[in-house]
């Protein structure tokens, strides 16, 4: 009988270890993945870099409901006013998680780092196919364009935004292309007003992005912006705003 209750109090024993040790670890996972998600919230990262996703909201009806105002003046805008630089997503600066995401036979630096040497950019702006090699000559062949350029943001509303918040708006990957680097000089800080993509086949989904960022942080149009969506957009009645979905 004193040896079937000691081997009862072993088994207990062994089980609360091995329960006490599952829970440890689960809970270790439970913060870390928390922590990875309270980034992706903030920064509207999407961990598998699916932006492919769309809403169920039209372009159309969404920018309707944007406000239309004047373009207030540019005074006192500055780029660290968005942030001093680019965020992290996990491994990567938003750099390299952008590259990485928009491009196909990627070459990272290695396992640890993400730092994106060498891949093939198929540009959403021209069309074109672009080798991408990392290095002082050729790393700007592919740039990170802004979709909704900061400073035309700061001008629609921005100014209103927290620091934390424009920040945010810089380092969204909703708000965030790999592009060929000359189109996104051409495009300067222009809105839809003033520049579209050159590939006519990309200028609903490139319209209904920026209608996104609007929505997103309460950023304003001006009439002529509007204009011009709503001229991209009558050739696309059923365009359906794209999403960052977080997994």
């Amino acid at each position: 009988m004193k040896y079937k209750r000691r081997r009862l109090i072993v088994i207990i024993f062994l089980i609360i270890a091995l329960l006490s040790g599952y829970g440890f670890e689960a809970g270790r996972q439970f913060v870390e993945s928390s922590k990875t998600d309270e980034i992706s919230n903030v920064l509207g990262v999407a961990e598998n870099g699916d932006v492919s996703a769309v809403s169920t909201e039209k372009a159309l009806a969404v920018l309707e409901k944007l406000e239309v105002k004047g373009r207030a003046p540019k005074t006192g805008y500055k780029r660290d006013q968005y942030g001093s630089g680019w965020s992290n997503a996990g491994l990567c600066d938003m750099r390299n998680y952008i590259l990485k995401r928009d491009m196909h036979e990627v070459v990272v630096k290695s396992d640890k780092d993400c730092t994106v040497l060498s891949g093939k950019l198929n540009d959403p702006y021209t069309g074109r196919t672009i080798n991408f090699m990392r290095g002082q000559d050729t790393s700007d062949d592919v740039q990170i364009d802004h979709v909704v350029a900061l400073s035309d943001s700061w001008q629609k509303g921005a100014q209103s935004l927290t620091a934390i918040e424009r920040e945010a708006l810089a380092n969204d990957s909703l708000n965030l292309l790999a592009v060929e680097g000359k189109a996104n000089s051409d495009k300067g800080d222009g809105d839809a007003a003033t520049w579209l993509p050159p590939d006519k086949s990309y200028r609903c989904r490139y319209v209904a992005r920026q209608i996104a960022v609007k929505q997103k942080y309460h950023l304003w149009v001006t009439e002529a912006e509007k204009t011009a969506m709503k001229r991209v957009l009558d050739d696309c009645p059923d365009q359906v705003l794209p999403i960052v979905t977080n997994s």
